[in-house]
């Protein structure tokens, strides 16, 4: 019994305490007292959940980081090989276009019979003006065949080999065409320069020459066929004391950007320079 009843006190005691301490919960004593544990909970919970994720970032970070610097690198090949795809199919446009141009054009002249050829380079001086074109004497060409585009003259074959071809553009220095202005009825001389301009020369004084005029070849001298365009006056230059007037003409051909051209394959070129008098010694 005396073993007991401490024992008993005990649970007593405990059990008036838990009483105790739920009427002082349900009468709201103890509220201040939960808020400041739970908070310390909380708090405690926030710092160790944000160290957990510091930590779990740093281990993983490197990682990601290599990975995204890797997948950035693909992306920026695909789109490298995107553009390079985008230029490549805008060149296949414009090839296009100019060739499905230089067969209507050929159309347009059947009295023709034309080659097409791709330009293969150009002459490195400044002071010449000729290109290289990717067929020869194996594909029926011959020096003095006039070369054009869809948009009028280009130039001559000026020498072959086998398999490629040299022009003369009009542009060069010594290039020298006959001409025939359509405006005012009347021939000329056309001939090229260092700086790549064209003007006529040996126009007769009493002829009305205006800019806009449109300059085609005349097809004296046998050099090349008639009617090929030229390009058009841009201004004249009329003086009373020399025998010609001269005019400066824009081509209708830019000859830098020549990419395909058609030789005109039917021609057959005329020397006549054994025929011209010369003036006697």
């Amino acid at each position: 019994m005396k073993k007991n009843f401490p024992r008993s006190l005990q649970t007593i005691v405990i059990a008036l305490l838990a009483i105790g301490v739920v009427a002082l919960a349900l009468g709201g004593y103890l509220t201040s007292l939960s808020n400041l544990v739970n908070q310390t909970i909380v708090g405690a919970q926030t710092w160790v959940s944000t160290r957990y994720l510091a930590v779990i970032d740093f281990l993983t970070v490197p990682r990601d980081v290599a990975s995204l610097r890797q997948r950035n690198a693909e992306l920026e090949a695909e789109v490298a090989r995107l553009q390079t795809q985008v230029i490549e199919l805008q060149q296949q446009v414009t090839e296009t276009q100019i060739l499905s141009a230089l067969v209507d054009f050929a159309r347009a002249s059947p009295e023709n019979t034309y080659k097409a050829a791709t330009v293969i380079g150009r002459d490195p001086s400044p002071f010449l003006r000729y290109v290289i074109l990717n067929i020869g004497s194996n594909d029926g060409i011959h020096r003095g065949m006039p070369v054009v585009t869809e948009q009028g003259l280009v130039g001559r074959v000026d020498a072959v080999t086998a398999d490629a071809a040299r022009v003369q553009l009009i542009t060069d220095p010594a290039s020298a065409v006959n001409v025939s202005l359509q405006n005012s009825k009347t021939e000329a001389m056309l001939v090229g320069s260092i700086t790549g301009n064209l003007s006529l020369d040996m126009i007769s004084q009493d002829v009305t020459v205006q800019p806009g005029d449109v300059v085609l070849t005349s097809g004296l001298g046998g050099g090349y066929p008639p009617n090929l365009l030229v390009g058009q006056v841009v201004s004249v230059r009329k003086l009373d004391y020399e025998l010609f007037q001269q005019a400066a003409v824009q081509p209708i051909v830019n000859y830098d950007q020549i990419q395909f051209v058609l030789i005109i394959t039917n021609f057959k070129p005329v020397d006549i320079a054994p025929l011209i008098p010369t003036a006697a010694p």
